[in-house]
């Protein structure tokens, strides 16, 4: 893997990762595929919104299919027919997520598919990931929700560091970036500490973990600011499991290349509409009789070819077409949301752009969208 910056704006900036399946433009936004698939889209839905890469789950994976089967069907990205950069999550959320029991050796917990017994050891995380295939792994990391005790965050934050040294002398590829993750809750010394000691342990790229789990925004901004100070200028900083606008341009404004989240996708299954002036429900009765597009100024597939009327009673008789009409708009203003700030950051104006991106959405949202 390569990673080279092209343009900086204050800590802002735009780069250019190349990876075994293909260069990546950063800032980017990567849509959830947890079982190999973005949930009602396929992979040429994904090229027409501009996805640039995807994430895959390796929880998910190892246990169905299972990761031979998917090696053996040539690699993830043949299973997936997605010849773009994949990047797969080490399962770590899922140890958070689901009752499991964690040791120093690793974490054993019950398939949430039939129930059987499951181990995952860092070591076996990395290499159910090189069985996949994906151009980017992550190491196996351990996360509490917020807030919780001191000694807690501290005990997953030193256990991650201990797995991300195994992690990294697991690895057995030389056409994989590996990503080390950095923990440590909303404490400042802790995520300082775990910044410094991740980056001696020496990876291709680092993950900020640990956010999105209960804490307040201005906390999860000072977070990501303290672990960027720290992190090598040279490598992509991918800050997991953030997809929200506001949450992203925050963390663009402080040095963060790299996001991905269900935000987009699951919100579109709900009928939540995407717009660059707030969102809004589709099921709401206004949008009865409405011949509008979801947004006047998106040019996707969606907006294109089909109204608001009619896609109000795509949600209203379930059809799942409304699942997948909302989820590739949703999906294009978040790609085309990433594609306006790297234009933004190579301009010199990143700031101004963000303010007035904020500035509409809160003004519109407040006229009862």
């Amino acid at each position: 893997m390569r990673f080279e910056i092209s343009s900086r704006d204050g800590a802002a900036r735009t780069g250019v990762m190349s990876l075994a399946h293909g260069q990546v433009r950063t800032p980017a936004f990567m849509p959830v595929g947890t079982r190999g698939t973005v949930k009602t889209v396929d992979g040429e839905d994904l090229a027409g919104v501009g996805a640039q890469m995807v994430l895959a789950n390796t929880y998910h994976l190892m246990l169905r299919p299972g990761d031979e089967v998917v090696r053996d069907l040539g690699g993830l990205h043949a299973f997936m027919n997605w010849p773009k950069p994949i990047l797969t999550d080490s399962g770590g959320y899922q140890v958070f997520s689901l009752e499991s029991r964690v040791t120093e050796e690793g974490v054993a917990f019950r398939s949430s598919y039939d129930g059987s017994r499951v181990e995952l050891t860092p070591e076996r995380a990395v290499s159910v990931q090189e069985n996949l295939g994906s151009d980017v792994a992550m190491v196996l990391d351990v996360l509490v929700g917020l807030p919780s005790p001191r000694a807690q965050v501290e005990g997953a934050m030193m256990r991650t560091l201990r797995w991300g040294a195994r992690a990294a002398k697991a690895r057995t590829r030389d056409d994989q970036a590996v990503f080390g993750i950095v923990q440590g809750g909303i404490d400042q010394d802790l995520r300082r500490e775990s910044a410094l000691r991740t980056a001696e342990i020496g990876f291709d790229g680092f993950g900020i973990g640990g956010l999105s789990v209960g804490e307040a925004p201005e906390d999860r901004d000072r977070a990501i600011e303290t672990v960027v100070a720290e992190l090598p200028t040279d490598r992509v900083r991918y800050t997991m499991g953030l997809g929200d606008t506001e949450g992203m341009l925050a963390a663009i404004a402080r040095g963060v290349d790299l996001f991905d989240c269900v935000w987009p996708t699951r919100l579109a299954r709900h009928g939540k509409v995407l717009t660059p002036t707030g969102d809004y429900s589709i099921r709401r009765a206004e949008f009865t009789v409405s011949n509008a597009p979801l947004d006047e100024t998106c040019s996707c597939a969606t907006c294109r070819g089909y109204s608001q009327g009619y896609i109000r009673h795509l949600f209203r008789t379930n059809e799942p077409t409304g699942l997948r009409l909302v989820t590739l708009h949703n999906l294009t203003y978040t790609v085309n949301l990433m594609k306006r700030v790297r234009a933004a950051i190579e301009e010199g104006a990143f700031e101004t752009f963000r303010e007035t991106v904020m500035k509409r959405r809160v003004s519109e949202n407040s006229l009862s969208r």
